[in-house]
C-alpha cells in the first residue's frame, strides 16, 4: 500500500514543473578554473550535436546561462578549444606587496627621527620637507611622496594645520603612551628598581653590519641599526636570539636561540606567543624581586588572557561576551549600542599573559611605544654583538655564526651596559622636550623662537587637523 502511494506521489510531481534553480554567476574578475573551462567545453560540444544550426550568438547565450560564466570567457573558452589549446588553469602571478609592507620597523624608526629633528630644531615638519631630508639620507630607503604620506599615517602621524603652516605631529594616543612611558621609567628609577630590558635579534651565516658606524650613538644616528633587514636576500638559515639585561650587563641564564630554514627577512614573523610566553616563564624566577620588565610592543608580547570584541565579531558573538560578564543585554541592542557596553566593561577583562605572570611573580611590565628602538639600550647591546661577529666570521657558516654570536654576547661588558642606558636616557630627555616644543607651536605659530616657514603642502589640506 505504501509503495503504491510514493509511486502515484512521484508521477504527481513529475506532471509539475520544478522550480528552475538560478546559476551562481561567476564574480567579475574571478579565476576560472580548468574544470570549470571542462564544464562549458562539454556543454558546447553537446549543443552543437544536438543543434548542429544553432546560430553562434545564441549558443553563447545558452552558455553563459547555464555557467553563469561572462561573454568574453566563453569566447575565449571556445576559441582555445577550437585551437587545440590544453585546458588549463592560469597561472597566478603572486601579488607584489606594496613597498609600505616591506619597510621594516628600523627603517620607520628612521623616518620617525627624521620628523623629531626637525621639531628639535624648532623648524616645523612637513611632508615635503621630510620626503626631501630622507631623500639625501643614504641609510634611508628613497620614497616617493605618496609612500612617504602612507608611511606616516602608519607612524600615526597626523597634520595640524596653523593659519600658514599645515605640520606634521603625532596622534594624541601615541603622545599618550610615550607620556605615560617616560613618566613610569622616570619614577621607577627614582624608586631604585632595577630595570631590565629585554629584546630580540636575528644571525645568519652571512651576518651584516653597516661598516661605517663607530659608536652605540652612531649605530642609532645612521638609522641601520643592529636589526637592518638582511642585505644578501639569499640566506634561508638564521637563528633568533632572544636575551635580556639590566645596567649589570644580560642576565645569566636568560639566553634563548631558536634556528629556522625559511626565505623570511623579518624575523619577528617566525616568532609567536608560545615560544616567547616559554621563555619568560623561565627567566622569571631569575629578576630581582620588584624589578621592571621593559619590552617592545610586538605582537608576540602581547598575547590576551581573553580576546575582546572589536566591531569586526557578529553580533550574537559580542551579546554572548557581554552575557558572560553578567552584563544584561538581549535582541533589541543594536552592534553599537553593544560595543558601546564593550568599551564600557572591557578594562577588568583586557589583560596581557605575560603581565599578569609578571604580576604573580612581583614583577611589572612596561611597554615601549612603537618605533621608539632608541628607548631600548639591548638595541645597542645588540649593534656590539653583531660587531663582534662581523669582524670574526670567516667561515661563513651558520654553526660558526651561532658560536660567534655566543662569544659576542660574553663580549658584552657592565660599562658597556651602563653606557647604553646613559644613552636611552638622554634621548628620553630628548623626546620629554620634543612633546613640549610641538605644544608650543600649537599655541602660537608665530613666536621667534620658530624657524617657521611657509608650509609647502599646506595647500594639500584645508581642515584644520587631519588623520590620516
Amino acid at each position: 500500500m505504501i509503495c503504491i502511494l510514493l509511486n502515484i506521489f512521484f508521477f504527481k510531481m513529475c506532471d509539475k514543473e520544478l522550480p528552475v534553480i538560478p546559476v551562481k554567476k561567476n564574480k567579475r574578475g574571478e579565476v576560472i578554473r580548468s574544470k570549470k573551462k571542462r564544464l562549458v567545453i562539454n556543454i558546447y560540444k553537446r549543443k552543437k550535436a544536438n543543434e548542429p544550426d544553432i546560430l553562434y550568438r545564441q549558443l553563447i547565450k545558452e552558455l553563459m546561462d547555464e555557467t553563469g560564466i561572462g561573454k568574453n570567457s566563453i569566447e575565449k573558452i571556445i576559441s582555445e578549444y577550437n585551437s587545440n589549446k590544453p585546458i588549463s588553469s592560469p597561472t597566478l602571478k603572486r601579488a607584489k606587496p606594496k613597498i609600505i609592507e616591506v619597510i621594516d620597523g628600523y627603517y620607520k624608526n628612521g623616518i620617525r627621527q627624521k620628523v623629531h629633528s626637525f621639531w628639535l630644531n624648532r623648524n616645523p615638519p612637513t611632508l615635503d620637507k621630510i620626503v626631501n631630508s630622507a631623500s639625501k639620507d643614504n641609510s634611508l630607503p628613497t620614497l616617493k611622496r605618496t609612500t612617504m604620506y602612507n608611511l606616516l599615517k602608519d607612524l600615526n602621524y597626523v597634520y595640524t594645520k596653523r593659519k600658514r603652516n599645515s605640520v606634521l605631529s603625532e596622534g594624541e594616543d601615541l603622545v599618550i603612551w610615550r607620556r605615560n612611558y617616560l613618566r613610569s621609567i622616570k619614577k621607577f628609577r627614582e624608586e631604585g628598581r632595577t630595570l631590565y630590558y629585554l629584546g630580540e635579534t636575528w644571525c645568519s651565516q652571512k651576518l651584516w653590519v653597516d661598516k661605517t658606524i663607530k659608536s652605540n650613538s652612531d649605530s642609532f644616528q645612521k638609522k641601520l641599526k643592529t636589526g637592518a633587514s638582511n642585505t644578501t636576500g639569499k640566506s634561508k638559515d638564521y637563528i633568533i636570539i632572544l636575551h635580556i639585561g639590566s645596567r649589570e650587563g644580560f642576565l645569566k641564564g636568560g639566553l634563548q636561540c631558536f634556528e629556522f630554514k625559511t626565505n623570511r627577512s623579518d624575523y619577528h614573523k617566525e616568532m609567536d606567543g608560545d615560544k616567547f610566553l616559554e621563555w619568560f616563564k623561565n627567566i622569571l624566577p631569575l629578576l630581582d624581586d620588584n624589578a621592571i620588565i621593559i619590552m617592545d610592543n610586538a605582537s608576540y608580547h602581547n598575547t590576551k588572557i581573553e580576546q575582546i570584541p572589536v566591531p569586526s565579531w557578529k553580533k550574537e558573538n559580542i551579546m554572548k561576551w557581554l552575557q558572560e560578564k553578567n552584563i544584561k543585554v538581549d535582541d533589541s541592542f543594536v552592534k553599537a549600542e553593544l560595543m558601546d557596553l564593550v568599551r564600557k566593561h572591557k578594562l577588568p577583562y583586557d589583560k596581557y599573559v605575560v603581565d599578569e605572570l609578571a604580576k604573580a611573580e612581583n614583577k611589572f611590565v612596561l611597554r615601549i611605544p612603537p618605533y621608539h628602538f632608541e628607548l631600548n639600550p639591548i638595541e645597542l647591546a645588540w649593534s656590539i654583538v653583531k660587531g663582534y661577529v662581523k669582524n670574526k666570521n670567516t667561515t661563513f657558516k651558520l654553526d660558526d655564526a651561532k658560536q660567534l654570536m655566543f662569544e659576542g654576547i660574553k663580549s658584552v661588558t657592565t660599562e658597556d651596559w651602563r653606557n647604553a642606558e646613559d644613552y636611552t636616557i638622554n634621548e628620553e630627555a630628548k623626546f620629554w622636550e620634543i612633546d613640549n616644543v610641538v605644544d608650543d607651536f600649537m599655541d602660537d605659530e608665530n613666536s621667534c623662537i620658530f624657524n617657521a616657514e611657509t608650509s609647502d603642502s599646506s595647500s594639500d589640506f584645508s581642515d584644520d587637523k587631519i588623520s590620516f
